[in-house]
């Protein structure tokens, strides 16, 4: 056999294993490339019986403001045995207050506001970065001040907050926003390549830890 034939022999068989390869990655289904996510080592321990997704965010964060209409109409997408939860993110002292602003919406069951706050803060250029900048602005929501208050300096409040943070460690979390699925993996804008990549990869995550 010369040279030239043995190459061409080579080559023809390169690609039809590389064709053999590529129909057996299609038949599997929607594995995510490597690269667009990060697995954790050890997992995470979640709800039994669920596939868990984090969505670590700030309302500080003006990419979690624009994935935000994004994650709302991704969410309602999702089979109902997927329960997704917000993770207040602070990575210092100066983030705690709007940390503690979720955690009192979702006590007074007026997570209604939770757009609210981004839009406020970074439509309108509102200032709600202490407590007193937002409970000002929480009574012009129809929010009774006194009740927010007691709630928003409430041991509930201030164990979520607490939780949150061993989260934020758990998860390796770097910035925001990131989306955790299964106690599995991470991806993000930064990974994924941007906001409507992070959901879909998220959505292929979501199907490898169900199964389906």
């Amino acid at each position: 056999m010369t040279q030239t034939t043995y190459s061409r022999l080579a080559v023809m068989l390169l690609a039809v294993s590389f064709m053999l390869f590529s129909a057996g990655s299609l038949a599997q289904g929607a594995a995510p490339a490597k690269g667009r996510f990060i697995e954790l080592t050890p997992a995470q321990v979640t709800e039994p019986g669920k596939t868990e997704v984090l969505d670590f965010f700030s309302y500080g964060c003006g990419h979690c403001a624009a994935i935000e209409p994004l994650l709302v109409k991704w969410t309602k997408t999702l089979p109902a045995d997927v329960v997704v939860r917000g993770v207040p993110v602070a990575f210092n002292a100066g983030m705690k207050p709007l940390q503690r602003l979720y955690y009192a919406l979702e006590a007074l069951n007026r997570l209604d506001l939770h757009p609210k706050v981004f839009k406020a803060i970074h439509q309108e250029k509102k200032r709600l970065f202490s407590k007193a900048e937002i409970k000002s602005w929480i009574a012009t929501q129809g929010v009774d001040a006194e009740k927010f208050d007691a709630v928003y300096e409430s041991f509930g409040v201030s164990s979520k907050a607490t939780r949150a943070d061993q989260l934020v460690t758990a998860y390796r979390i770097q910035g925001t926003p990131s989306v955790a699925v299964g106690g599995r993996f991470v991806t993000s804008p930064a990974e994924a390549g941007g906001y409507q990549q992070t959901l879909d990869v998220a959505g292929d995550l979501i199907r490898q830890v169900r199964g389906k």
